[in-house]
């Protein structure tokens, strides 16, 4: 069995403050079936002077992904939608992408069509060929361009201008950390009929009794958000209040599938341990335990 050791965790997450790793951080570890350790180490938000406690909010980024794999998974056990249909069937905007090919000998960039249709499967593991960002090629642009996660738009808008994007790579043929997961989202809204926000809110934070989680955080919970902070010349900086505000995500249209929920230890330790325990917790039941092996279950060639 696993020694729990505190006096080392809490060394740990104290070299972390010292060494200027974070601003503030905390720790929640559960074992067999009950919380073995749960410590705290500097701020929360140090401009205010305000340590870091375990009711605290985070901005968790990615980690909301999990969340949305799992929304379009129970859409999955609902007999909604096939992992290996197209993805065009169910948002036909992407029925006919291109791949960026490389550039001819004039230095053109080369445009083919795709081998075979984009499938759910490739939406779920990172191989339809989508981009995330900047990058070395004109597909990397266009995609820049196109902006497909501005903030102002909805998640409808948002494939639209993904769709007029060329891919990466012929979808299956290689694996790349992508905008994927927000095509997930799109999914889950076109699967359910709900929004997506909404979808994931009656069917897996409310079940779960995650009470704190949410894209838009009502007023008065934002005293407890941590603040954010980043590097510049080796040192953590923290943002301004604006930069941070943006972040909530109250005054914007997008609710994204691959980031932008905040949430807290102790609700996102539900979602946690409802995998841990093949889909259920306390009572609710979110997926079937076969669908959590099939999600923890290596899908690349």
């Amino acid at each position: 069995s696993l020694a729990i050791d505190k006096a080392r965790i809490d060394a740990a997450l104290q070299r972390m403050i010292a060494s200027d790793r974070a601003g503030g951080v905390s720790a929640l570890i559960w074992q067999d079936g009950r919380e073995v350790y749960f410590g705290t180490a500097g701020m929360a938000d140090r401009a205010a002077n305000r340590p870091m406690r375990r009711d605290t909010i985070f901005r968790i980024y990615s980690m909301t992904k999990p969340v949305t794999g799992v929304a379009l998974m129970q859409l999955w056990e609902a007999g909604k939608v096939r992992l290996d249909d197209p993805l065009s069937k169910y948002l036909p905007e992407y029925a006919s992408m291109r791949v960026y090919a490389g550039k001819d000998d004039a230095g053109q960039p080369r445009y083919v069509a795709t081998e075979r249709p984009i499938t759910v499967r490739d939406v779920l593991r990172h191989t339809a060929g989508f981009a995330y960002g900047a990058g070395p090629t004109p597909a990397h642009d266009a995609y820049v361009a196109a902006a497909p996660l501005a903030l102002d738009i909805d998640l409808s808008e948002a494939n639209r201008r993904l769709a007029t994007v060329p891919l990466l790579y012929q979808p299956g043929s290689q694996w790349e950390y992508s905008i994927a997961v927000d095509v997930q989202a799109a999914l889950v809204e076109k699967l359910s009929g709900q929004r997506f926000a909404d979808y994931v809110r009656t069917h897996i934070f409310e079940p779960l009794k995650m009470t704190e989680t949410a894209w838009r955080q009502p007023d008065t919970r934002l005293p407890r958000f941590a603040a954010m902070y980043e590097k510049r010349d080796g040192k953590m900086v923290q943002q301004d209040a604006a930069t941070a505000q943006v972040l909530n995500f109250r005054d914007h249209k997008l609710t994204p599938g691959g980031f932008g929920l905040a949430s807290t230890l102790d609700d996102y330790q539900r979602f946690a341990r409802m995998l841990l325990n093949g889909g259920s917790l306390d009572g609710a039941h979110i997926l079937k335990p076969s669908t959590v092996k099939l999600m923890a279950s290596d899908q690349l060639a």
